[in-house]
């Protein structure tokens, strides 16, 4: 089991930046792979960045690259994800979530996920 707690989150106007983090806790969550995905709303959720186990590799949905970065602290089993050049069309709802080792863009492989926190960006 693996508990997820997203933070960061809040009200910054177009164009700013935010930290969103992930504190992870429960058995080896430094062997888990997380995924950053966000959910509008009345839209899907979709995905955001991943970033494996060791830190190693990472993946961005395209309208992300250049603009967010995801990284991680496995001393302090934190996952974050700075995000830049925020845009109204940013705003929803970020979760995190964890899979076993090897990332994923598909949000039905995660197994574990947080309850997320709320990105608002103002035009």
């Amino acid at each position: 089991q693996v508990q997820l707690v997203e933070s960061g989150g809040g009200v910054v106007r177009s164009g700013g930046s935010l930290r969103l983090s992930c504190a992870a806790s429960g058995d080896t969550a430094s062997n888990y792979a997380v995924g950053w995905f966000r959910q509008a709303q009345g839209k899907e959720r979709e995905f955001v960045a991943t970033i494996n186990w060791s830190g190693g590799t990472t993946y961005y949905a395209d309208s992300m690259k250049g603009r967010f970065t995801v990284s991680r602290d496995n001393a302090v089993n934190t996952v974050y994800l700075p995000m830049n050049s925020l845009q109204p069309e940013d705003t929803a709802v970020y979760y995190c979530a964890a899979r076993f080792f090897t990332i994923a863009t598909d949000r039905t492989e995660y197994m574990y996920w947080g309850r997320g926190t709320q990105v608002t960006v103002s035009s």
